[in-house]
């Protein structure tokens, strides 16, 4: 690492402690003196509480594939800044990441000083220009309405589903928490929804009548229907593929794909021709880590940022599964968790299918605390151990596991990207941006 980059980085991530935002001044501004580039690229911009970074990695993939130069814009990172900014699918340049940050720093003060997602998403969108991607594929931070990546232009929207997550800034309720990500509902703009509640529903379709935009949505106009071998096949609203292979693992990333593709079905096909061949292989193709992703043999590892209770359940499934096809294998569970997540209803979720759960703390502010961890665990009849730091429990789950046994990490994206440094043997900088 350059130490200029290494610089700017440090620089980037002191832009923290102006917290989180909401609202779309200071990034107008932010842009503006940049000769807004966010205008001259199209965008596709995916929203939602969960899915919404494996359908922006598989939206991307598929564009890719099909020869069009696509950029791709999604958040936190696991390991380091770069991966937030990419470009066919290869991370920004540290010497661009210099170059991006020291014209923004160059720029006049700000009313409100930006926030680090704020200033990220600028470097995005005057790299994307700089670069001349034909689309940008942009992951919503928090939120919607007054996330920092709704200054967009998009040429298509997806809202991937609706849970409870983040309630503090987008509301106590789920028709609440929609209408906050309905925010990136633009007029005459297509709008895909994935699967969610009759009440959810009714919420985004208002939004999007208001905007007089069309709505396609997940088991009506478009569906996907997962084989027991883990293939899918879809069918949108012009178009139909048998025996699809994504290299996501889980029956819930068959969903996302699906919304992938009838995004891509109604923002993108009608511009530009996508042939099915790039739609196949970009899903054969496409990698988002983090995402029940799966390390070393004997013992496995599995790094998945589940961080909510409905993301806990796809995770539950998959762990049945996997836990299914192998007999007296054990579950080692490491968890972490951020202090305003549902944590009992997390940990209800996948407690009971581990043999032993170590409980850790991620290097933040707004980490949990091993100790309210401990207090939302369940009646569990386990081993149920406790070590304040990532490294130490990782340790402990190595030593506690047999070769056959599996070694699941989840709770928070931070602490999977934690353990993920430690793997690799490298320094972790959380950034909560």
């Amino acid at each position: 690492m350059k130490p200029s980059y290494e610089a700017a980085r440090t620089r980037l991530y002191e832009l923290q402690q102006f917290g989180i935002h909401l609202g779309l001044d200071t990034i107008s501004s932010l842009l503006s003196e940049l000769g807004n580039p966010q205008d001259r690229v199209p965008a596709l911009h995916v929203a939602g509480t969960n899915g919404k970074g494996s359908v922006a990695a598989i939206t991307a993939s598929i564009l890719q594939a099909a020869g069009i130069r696509v950029g791709l814009y999604t958040s936190p990172h696991l390991l380091d800044f770069s991966e937030r900014i990419r470009v066919q699918g290869r991370c920004i340049p540290e010497d661009r990441v210099v170059d991006l940050f020291r014209t923004i720093q160059a720029l006049p003060s700000f009313a409100v000083p930006p926030t680090f997602f704020e200033v990220a998403t600028a470097m995005a969108f005057q790299y994307f220009a700089e670069e001349r991607v034909d689309i940008a594929v942009l992951e919503v931070g928090l939120g919607g309405r007054f996330d920092a990546t709704n200054v967009c232009r998009p040429i298509g929207t997806v809202i991937t589903n609706i849970s409870f997550d983040h309630e503090k800034h987008l509301g106590s309720s789920l028709e609440a928490i929609a209408f906050e990500k309905a925010g990136i509902v633009k007029r005459d703009v297509p709008l895909v929804v994935g699967p969610v509640e009759p009440s959810v529903a009714g919420v985004l379709e208002e939004q999007a009548r208001q905007k007089q935009t069309r709505t396609f949505k997940f088991g009506s106009e478009f569906r996907s229907m997962p084989h027991s071998s883990g293939a899918f096949d879809f069918v949108g609203m012009d178009r139909k593929y048998a025996n699809l292979h994504c290299a996501l693992d889980g029956e819930h990333q068959t969903i996302n794909a699906a919304c992938a593709i009838a995004l891509l079905e109604a923002g993108v096909m009608p511009r530009s021709r996508i042939p099915e061949r790039a739609v196949r292989r970009g899903l054969e193709q496409v990698s988002w880590p983090g995402r029940l992703e799966r390390f070393r043999h004997h013992p496995e590892v599995l790094c998945d940022g589940a961080h909510n209770p409905a993301a806990a359940e796809c995770l539950k499934l998959y762990l049945q599964r996997r836990l299914s096809e192998q007999q007296e294998r054990r579950l080692i569970l490491v968890v972490g968790m951020m202090q305003d997540k549902n944590l009992p209803a997390f940990l209800n979720t996948l407690v009971p299918l581990a043999d032993a759960v170590i409980l850790t703390r991620i290097n933040s502010s707004r980490s949990a605390t091993v100790r309210a961890l401990k207090e939302a665990l369940p009646v569990f009849a386990r081993p149920a151990y406790e070590r304040e730091a990532p490294e130490a429990a990782f340790d402990l789950a190595t030593g506690l596991a047999g070769e056959n046994d599996l070694i699941c990490v989840t709770g928070s994206l931070f602490l999977v990207g934690h353990v993920k440094s430690l793997m690799a043997g490298k320094a972790y900088e959380p950034v909560l941006g």
